[in-house]
């Protein structure tokens, strides 16, 4: 053995010494329904937020986040990693009494999770679909489960009702501790109760082994409902949906950070990946706000699916900081599966990426586009005034393209954003507690069928830039004609009468 190849041996060992590999971090996801952007202390908003401004200022803020622009929509790519056009969930959510729940041969991040040998929790709201056993939680790699199937249901009697016209109404509880009814919660307030329960699993987990917990609350949805206290702070606000919508989210507030705290308490902090997050825009018909972006919940402006998010914890190699690369839910799968040093290669194609390297040490993000949706079937069942939305004008001109320009869509590319059809309620809203009339103003004109913003120096959305630049419109347009070929059929049965829950007096599987 030469002495010049023992030197570099030497050399080779002493700069990269051996690293012990990192243990596998607990993930604790926390998401919150309806949060509008202004709506969290750290964008401005008039609302109190002390746990959640704390939490995410020594993390990492992500200021280009983006879910999609309903429940059910968000929820689906969570737990899949990919895009809802590949899964058939393309068109609106799942209602109490469809026959359809996220394909059963779709493989879900809890799944993933156990496999590398993860305990699984879900606290909250499911929204996923129910009408057969094989649709719940307990079913699709949760070892435990505790909530709302459904969505919309009364915060202190965790009722849901629901109407099939012309004539049948159904009402009955929606709570469940595992797959059984939970029938002794009455008069608990839904965000309170389902925190404690999150307390309760944090309080019980091992040291010696890894745990996931995903608290899907259903703080700040509608119906507005808030214990009296946390109305107190809010008398200053005099419309009465945004004062009780502000004291929900200082509700959720609270639950946050009672949820860290036991995860402080207990030891598990220090290797805890958090993560928060909405599952679409503010709701600006329940107090919701989304100021200064266009649009709202049900829209694909950046009112409805740009979104509040951030992570937290000591694992961060870069706390402290905001991020501004763009990142999209689907991207939480493979980022988490990664974390947790398991395997997606047998799965179906991803569309989500690992953006771990993007969060904790600031690179570049792998993403270069998003596509937020393609939606034949769209309709704005909630237009601006009550208003029937305006007709388009032809799209003649972009026929090239292959993509029919009246069809529902939107897609992120580079700074680039491209709406195409009917985009339903595009108004700016006006900054709570300011009364301007601009989002009042209303043209008769047919809506232009193709509109493209510079979203990163225009993130209001007001300069559409389709006209002076033709050569990216078709380029993008183009991309969502090849993203459309790979979509499935949509999924989007009609109601079955046999979801009524009357039998038992609560929803559950009726077939």
């Amino acid at each position: 053995m030469s002495s010049e190849w023992l030197r570099c041996v030497v050399v080779f060992l002493v700069a990269v010494p051996l690293v012990k590999a990192a243990p596998q971090p607990n993930i604790v996801f926390i998401m919150a329904d309806d949060y509008g952007w202004h709506d969290i202390g750290y964008h401005g908003s008039e609302i109190h937020t002390p746990h959640l401004d704390k939490l995410s200022a020594s993390g990492v803020r992500l200021e280009r986040y983006y879910i999609q622009p309903i429940c059910t929509p968000s929820r689906n790519q969570l737990m899949t990693g990919r895009y809802q056009i590949h899964t058939g969930m393309q068109h609106s959510i799942i209602w109490p009494c469809q026959p359809y729940c996220v394909p059963l041969e779709e493989k879900l991040l809890p799944q993933y999770l156990k496999e590398a040998g993860y305990s699984t929790h879900m606290v909250g709201k499911w929204h996923l679909g129910l009408y057969k056993k094989d649709c719940l939680p307990t079913r699709r790699g949760f070892d435990t489960y505790f909530g709302y199937l459904l969505g919309s249901e009364d915060y202190f009697n965790h009722t849901q009702c629901w109407h099939i016209p012309p004539k049948k109404r159904f009402c009955g509880l929606d709570l469940r501790d595992g797959e059984e009814v939970a029938t002794e919660y009455a008069g608990d307030y839904s965000t309170e109760l389902f925190s404690q329960k999150a307390v309760n699993i944090i309080e019980k987990q091992q040291s010696n082994k890894p745990f996931f917990l995903y608290v899907a609350l259903q703080a700040v949805h509608a119906p507005l409902q808030v214990p009296d206290k946390y109305l107190e702070p809010y008398s200053f606000i005099k419309d009465l949906d945004r004062r009780i919508y502000a004291g929900m989210v200082s509700a959720m507030d609270e639950a946050v950070g009672n949820i860290t705290a036991a995860l402080q308490r207990t030891g598990h902090w220090e290797n805890t990946v958090l993560v928060f997050s909405t599952d679409n825009g503010g709701q600006t018909l329940s107090g919701g706000s989304n100021w200064p972006l266009r649009g709202r919940k049900t829209t694909l402006w950046e009112g409805g699916v740009r979104g509040v998010g951030f992570v937290a914890g000591p694992l961060l190699n870069q706390s402290g900081t905001v991020n501004h690369e763009l990142i999209h839910i689907s991207d939480w799968l493979p980022t988490f599966v990664a974390l947790a040093g398991g395997s997606t290669n047998t799965s179906k194609p991803l569309d989500g990426f690992n953006v771990w390297p993007t969060i904790s040490y600031g690179a570049a993000s792998p993403r270069l586009d998003i596509l937020h949706n393609i939606d034949p079937l769209y309709f704005d069942d909630t237009p601006c005034l009550g208003r029937t939305p305006r007709p388009l004008a032809s799209g003649d001109r972009w026929a090239k393209s292959g993509f029919n320009v009246s069809i529902h869509a939107a897609i992120r590319f580079s700074n680039w954003k491209l709406l195409t059809g009917d985009q339903g309620c595009d108004r700016w809203f006006p900054r709570p507690g300011e009364n301007t009339s601009e989002w009042r103003q209303i043209s008769e004109e047919p809506q232009n069928p193709v509109r493209l913003f510079d979203i990163v120096n225009d993130p209001e959305e007001r300069n559409d830039l389709s006209d002076q630049f033709p050569t990216v419109v078709n380029h993008l347009l183009t991309r969502l004609y090849n993203y459309q070929k790979t979509a499935l059929p949509i999924i989007y049965p009609g109601e079955d009468p046999r979801c009524d829950p009357s039998a038992t007096g609560a929803w559950g599987p009726w077939t």
